[in-house]
């Protein structure tokens, strides 16, 4: 089964056994009597859904729920009431508690079983969203796996792609979506050799050709998956070296033939990389970055993102901050 357990929670019987009949032949279930029996088996088993009397003996439906809500090991657990039209009346104390529906008594099962489908395709929508977040770590993480930079630099450009989609327009959604992108950019340096990507020295023609082609390889990764967030990703791995002069690689593209995810995510990958320390440079100041910046705007850089990033740049500073912040922490 694709989900389960799911918890039921009851002091009467009666309501257990009509619960149980409604949804035994799609979901594995479990029963408690008491609030105390209903705690431990969350505990335990950790169930996708409960099904909550609200009027029990000792600890009614509100106790536990708001039990459950201050435990972070089922607090993410979500609750739908079962009560009496008269309980309903308290409509806003349950919601306050934490829970996030509520089934009449007495329940039809046609009723009870829409309300269980629909919960479950939201604890589904919610761990897809958790497996792509997961998945967008990892491939983030892979590009910069032999790479000497690497602290939490993805994870900055990220944050400065967002809010520079923000200062140039982006819908918000569309924001949220680049933030997601932008950690995966590298992600075709996994197909480069460590003699490349490790060498010390200046590269070659023919090592200078392998490293070029880390874009096209993050591209046909990516783009195996028509997930919108992997579909801009790709767009985003395989662009992002070109200049706005046309100079760039893998095809010299020109101004706005560059895709906009693009040219966001170059112009903050270099501020990044330049404000950070490695071990062959101290960190530059934010005004030499900046200065940098301006001067390859028209040739590197769209003119038009590098003043919007200008314009926004008391928020970058507190997200760098932020971030560095965390960095030293980890590395004390």
């Amino acid at each position: 089964m694709p989900y389960g357990p799911i918890l039921i929670v009851d002091d009467e019987p009666t309501n257990l056994a009509i619960l149980r009949r409604t949804l035994k032949d799609e979901h594995r279930l479990m029963l408690a009597r008491n609030g105390a029996e209903a705690l431990e088996l969350a505990g335990k088993h950790h169930p996708c859904l409960i099904l909550l009397d609200i009027q029990m003996p000792e600890m009614d439906g509100y106790a536990v729920c708001r039990a459950l809500k201050a435990n972070p090991a089922t607090e993410a657990i979500p609750v739908i009431f079962v009560t009496t039209l008269s309980e309903l009346e308290k409509e806003e104390a349950g919601f306050d508690a934490g829970c996030v529906d509520y089934l009449i008594k007495p329940v039809y099962p046609r009723i009870v079983r829409a309300r269980v489908r629909t919960h479950l395709s939201l604890v589904q929508a919610k761990r897809l969203e958790r497996t792509y977040g997961e998945a967008i770590a990892m491939l983030g993480k892979a590009g910069h796996y032999n790479d000497s930079d690497t602290g939490l630099h993805i994870w900055r450009i990220a944050a400065y792609a967002r809010q520079l989609a923000e200062a140039v327009g982006w819908p918000k959604e569309n924001c949220v979506l680049l933030e997601q992108a932008a950690p995966m950019h590298d992600t075709g340096k996994i197909g480069i050799p460590d003699s490349v990507l490790r060498k010390p020295g200046q590269l070659d023609a023919d090592e200078w050709a392998i490293m070029r082609s880390h874009c096209r390889i993050g591209y046909e990764i990516l783009s195996s998956s028509d997930a919108p967030v992997f579909v801009l990703a790709a767009e985003v791995a395989l662009r992002h070296h070109e200049k706005w002069d046309g100079s760039g690689y893998p095809d010299g593209l020109r101004g706005e033939a560059i895709p906009e995810s693009a040219r966001i995510v170059a112009l903050v990958d270099v501020f990044d990389a330049l404000t950070m320390k490695r071990p062959y440079k101290d960190a530059w100041s934010v005004e030499r970055a900046m200065e940098t910046l301006r001067e390859g705007a028209g040739r590197h850089f769209d003119p038009t993102l590098v003043e919007a990033f200008e314009s926004c740049l008391p928020r970058i500073l507190e997200i760098k901050a932020g971030w560095d912040s965390r960095e030293a922490q980890q590395g004390a």
